[in-house]
């Protein structure tokens, strides 16, 4: 005779005087009561995710959310959890006897994926129910169509394995060692003369020992098949930073860059921390330079019309 396998498709949390100070906190800051019963009830959903996941030893970043920032919780309906190194897990209250959840609009992008945290009666305990990745129009998802919650554990290595593979190491840049795309100006302006207008771009070099890397990006320009030009600069320090400058480029016949071009540079949250645009006939656009330490991370991100194209980068 064989036993069959218990399998767990939900997780009990009890909600932790902590988590309901912070919800009050919250809730005192919102006059139209609605309002405040709505990030009351996301804040006891996220901090019960925010416990399941410290318990399993997945770090997570509630301070850098959305969620905890009182004008998104006011423009928005969020209820977000910043995993460093992967991204925003929205965590959506449900009510008792419910049978879906309704994920808002305005968090149907920039999520690696929603959890449906069922919260009691009382709200002396939250149920996690289970978890989607994908949004139905309707913004309606079935709670029997949710995937168990213990699987939540391996989607998140998922996505942080994906990432890693997407992750340019600047520090193999100073041996050479190029990836995704990414290769030496010198390797670029050998082989291709259609980026004949970048021997003539205005680097400056940071020491002796700068590396200096550039990837074509195609956002979709319709003159001539036009690419940009991503180029990078980076140069060793003595106090053991790494400073970095970034510039877009046009490429082949094209001497200007088109004004709806955006450049940005973004924290490893996503947070924007400067941009630029070009103004009219620029031959190119350029962040302030910046210096960071090894292993610290941020992203560049270009944009031109609807198309946005982000790199990550870890020092």
């Amino acid at each position: 005779m064989t036993k069959e396998l218990l399998v767990v498709s939900t997780f009990n949390v009890p909600l932790s005087i902590k988590a309901y100070q912070i919800a009050e906190q919250f809730w005192q800051q919102h006059r139209d009561r609605a309002k405040a019963k709505q990030v009351y009830l996301n804040t006891l959903a996220v901090s019960a995710v925010d416990f399941y996941l410290r318990c399993l030893g997945i770090k997570t970043d509630w301070a850098a959310s959305c969620s905890r920032n009182l004008v998104f919780q006011a423009l928005m309906d969020v209820a977000d959890l910043e995993i460093p190194h992967l991204g925003k897990l929205e965590c959506r209250p449900v009510l008792p006897q419910a049978d879906v959840i309704y994920i808002p609009p305005e968090v149907w992008s920039e999520r690696i994926g929603y959890v449906a945290v069922q919260l009691d009666d009382s709200l002396q305990e939250a149920t996690l129910l289970g978890f989607t990745t994908t949004v139905p129009e309707s913004g309606e998802v079935e709670i029997a169509q949710l995937q168990a919650i213990a699987d939540l554990p391996a989607h998140l290595q998922q996505i942080g394995q994906a990432k890693q593979s997407q992750l340019q190491v600047l520090g193999q840049w100073f041996e050479k060692q190029f990836e995704n795309g990414w290769q030496s100006l010198e390797t670029l302006l050998a082989t291709d003369r259609q980026t004949l207008a970048l021997r003539h771009d205005r680097t400056s070099h940071l020491s002796e020992n700068s590396v200096k890397g550039v990837k074509l990006l195609d956002l979709g320009l319709q003159i001539g098949n036009q690419f940009l030009a991503l180029l990078i600069t980076i140069a060793p320090e003595s106090d053991g930073q790494v400073g970095i400058m970034v510039q877009v480029h046009p490429t082949g016949k094209e001497n200007y860059l088109p004004l709806d071009l955006g450049l940005a540079l973004l924290s490893e949250s996503g947070v924007t921390l400067q941009s630029v645009q070009p103004r009219d006939r620029d031959n190119y656009i350029q962040l302030k330079r910046f210096r960071g330490r090894s292993g610290e991370c941020f992203k560049i991100q270009v944009a031109c019309s609807e198309i946005v194209v982000t790199e990550n980068f870890i020092i």
